[in-house]
C-alpha cells in the first residue's frame, strides 16, 4: 500500500513539474527577473522612460488574447525580442538596478502614458513601407506602435 502511494505521488509530482518545464524552460524565473531582463536588453540602458516603455508594451501584450498570460510567456517567445534575452549576461550594475527598479513600478501597474495600447517597437529610425503602423511614442532609442 505505501509503496503504491509512493509511486502515485512520484507521478504526480513528475507530472506536474514535468507540465511546467515543458511549458516554458523559463518557467522558474519570477515575472520580476523576465520584465527586467526584457528592459535591460531592449531599451537604451540608461533611460528609465525607454525601460517604462518597453515594460508598458509587455504588459499591453499580457493583457492581450492573443498573446501568452504571463510576463516571462511573452518575453520568451520566440523572434519578439533582441536574441538572447533570456539568457544572456547581464554585467552592467547601474543599468541593470535600474532595469529592475523599473520591472518592479511596471508590475505595481505603472505604465507610460504616451505608449498607449502599443504592443509593437522597433529601434528609432528605422523605416518600413507598411501603411498599418500608428506610432505613439518614441524612448529610449525605440519607436513605439500599434498596428491598425
Amino acid at each position: 500500500m505505501f509503496r503504491a502511494i509512493s509511486l502515485a505521488a512520484v507521478a504526480l509530482s513528475t507530472s506536474l513539474l514535468g507540465g511546467c518545464a515543458m511549458l516554458s524552460p523559463f518557467g522558474f524565473m519570477s515575472p520580476t527577473d523576465c520584465m527586467t531582463r526584457v528592459m535591460y536588453f531592449e531599451s537604451n540602458r540608461s533611460s528609465a522612460e525607454g525601460m517604462l516603455a518597453v515594460g508598458t508594451v509587455v504588459m499591453n501584450r499580457v493583457a492581450d488574447r492573443n498573446y501568452p498570460h504571463t510576463v516571462c510567456a511573452v518575453v520568451s517567445q520566440p523572434n519578439q525580442f533582441a536574441p538572447g534575452v533570456m539568457w544572456n549576461p547581464m554585467r552592467e550594475g547601474r543599468s541593470l538596478q535600474l532595469a529592475h527598479n523599473m520591472a518592479e513600478k511596471v508590475l505595481r501597474g505603472y505604465r507610460h502614458p504616451g505608449v498607449g495600447n502599443a504592443k509593437f517597437f522597433h529601434t528609432e529610425g528605422y523605416t518600413f513601407p507598411y501603411d498599418n503602423m500608428h506610432y505613439t511614442w518614441v524612448a529610449g532609442g525605440n519607436a513605439f506602435y500599434e498596428k491598425t
